[in-house]
């Protein structure tokens, strides 16, 4: 513990000094910073999906910087000090599990999410909804959405249920498709998705996960494509698409073997 406060303390020297002596670090804003945090949120996401530990210890540092910076620059505006935000989440986390550090029982984990949506609510959260950032990805976004409803009791008792209502949706989908009316489409094709996203839920996937390694996969079947292609002088663009499925069925066979 007291190797990690000293290096914590020696991180914290550095930023001190960089935004002293620094010409970059020390035109920085919170708005310039915001970007930059996204991005190296998004890397440390790719890390986990990939679960690259070294990746993802790297990232975590780099996350930890921008926290460091962003303390930093509101002490420079008397608005807080790092203390302050170490201070507050340590209290936020004793508050917010009184099963640890009061009375109240949790005997599982949904009952400490039940405790932690009541105290949310006890603290001035108009709505159980409240929280949820508005700039989230979608299936981020829908998945936060449909977990916080179920603290509130409104969620489905099954699976089952839940693929009948998927079901329901595609057939509403595909009724506006034979209307041919694009506004009623685009709107039974978010109610499908929405769905899909709390089945999901119940298989107990994280769709925007999965979502994410179907999206890697289909990146690198398909590069492997362009090659096997350009191995024959081929190119994509002059190929028929049965020639395309038939090398992309290879490459599908090829990844089960291995």
């Amino acid at each position: 513990m007291k190797n990690t406060e000293v290096l914590f303390l020696r991180l914290i020297g550095i930023m001190d000094e960089l935004r002293e002596k620094c010409p970059w670090d020390k035109m920085q804003t919170i708005q310039t910073l915001r970007s930059l945090t996204i991005e190296e949120t998004y890397e440390l996401a790719e890390a986990i999906t990939e679960e690259n530990w070294n990746n993802i210890k790297e990232e975590l540092g780099d996350l930890l910087l921008h926290i460091v910076f962003y303390a930093k620059i509101a002490a420079e505006k008397s608005q807080f000090s790092l203390q302050e935000v170490i201070n507050d989440i340590c209290e936020k986390l004793i508050i917010r599990h009184p099963h640890i550090y009061g009375d109240t029982k949790a005997d599982n984990e949904e009952d400490v999410k039940r405790n932690w949506e009541k105290i949310k609510i006890k603290e001035g959260k108009a709505s159980v909804l409240d929280g949820v950032p508005l700039s989230l990805p979608a299936v981020v976004k829908a998945t936060r959405l449909q977990e916080k409803a179920k603290q509130a009791g409104f969620e489905w008792t099954n699976k089952e249920d839940v693929w009948k209502k998927v079901e329901e949706e595609m057939k509403e989908l595909q009724e506006a498709v034979s209307e041919n009316n694009s506004r009623h489409i685009e709107e039974e094709f978010g109610d499908l998705l929405f769905s899909l996203v709390n089945y999901a839920r119940f298989l107990h996937i994280d769709a925007e996960s999965v979502l994410e390694k179907t999206n890697k996969k289909f990146t690198e079947r398909f590069m492997k494509m362009e090659k096997a292609a350009a191995a024959n002088g081929r190119d994509l663009i002059t190929m028929t698409l049965d020639e395309m499925d038939s090398i992309w069925n290879h490459i599908k066979t090829e990844n089960l073997i291995h």
